[in-house]
Parts: C-alpha cells; structure tokens; sequence
C-alpha cells in the first residue's frame, strides 16, 4: 500500500465543513453502517442471516440501518412474492465502492486500535481523578 494519499478536490466553500469528503465521513460515522455494509460483502443476504453475521444488532437496529443505508444509496431490497415473504438486501455499486476504504480502515484498526484504547483509558483515568 502506497503512503501517499490520492489526489482529492479542494473544498468549494470557505469552510471545512463544505468538503464532499464529510459525505463519506457522515456514512461512516453511525456505528453499525460500515459493519452492515461490509456484512453484505459476500453477495444478498435476508435480515435473520445479517443479524446472525454481524451479532450483537438487534432487529430494529438492523431495520433502521439497512433503510438509511437505501437512502444512502448504498443498498438495496428485493422482495420476492413468496408465502412467507422473503426479502434480500444486497449493495449497490456505490455500497460495494466502500469496501476497500472499510478494509483500509479495519486493518488501521488492527495496527492501532490497541494503542488508541490506551489512550481512551488513561484519558478517562485522568477525567476520573479531576471529577474527585
């Protein structure tokens, strides 16, 4: 992997905020779309199967998640007229395009995550000891 960052647009507005770069950030920032994206990685999946690969994510959760992520753009549902209903979300080409960034992101994590949750200990010791 290379070091350098590839080339990204200048912002258009006078603010940071303005940056399509926050798009991305926005997605990535609710705590279950990248993992319910990166679940979907190996083709469609029914909602009882994307429960049972991620764990841990409730019905509702699971639910919520998948429609932001429609909304987003990054998935989508088929319902198939069956008795019972069956219904599969599978990624689009713009849910499968953050599949690397996700993988680039897990393995920063593996490198750093056990550095960065020494920090959060020790930062929340020291908040802890100011508070009495």
């Amino acid at each position: 992997m290379s070091d350098t960052l590839p080339a990204v647009p200048a912002h258009t507005g006078p603010f940071l905020a303005d940056c399509r770069a926050r798009v991305g950030i926005d997605v990535l920032a609710h705590a279950w779309n990248g993992i319910v994206i990166f679940a979907l990685n190996d083709g469609p999946r029914r909602p009882a199967a994307l429960r049972k690969a991620i764990g841990g994510i409730s019905p509702k959760v699971l639910n919520q998640t998948l429609r932001r992520l429609e909304g987003y753009g990054l998935v989508e549902h088929r319902r198939y007229a069956e008795a019972p209903p069956r219904v599969e979300y599978r990624l689009t080409a713009s849910g499968r395009s953050l599949l690397g960034p996700l993988t680039a992101l897990g393995a920063w994590s593996w490198e750093h995550g056990d550095s960065v949750l020494a920090a959060q200990e020790r930062a929340e010791r020291r908040a802890q000891g100011r508070r009495g």
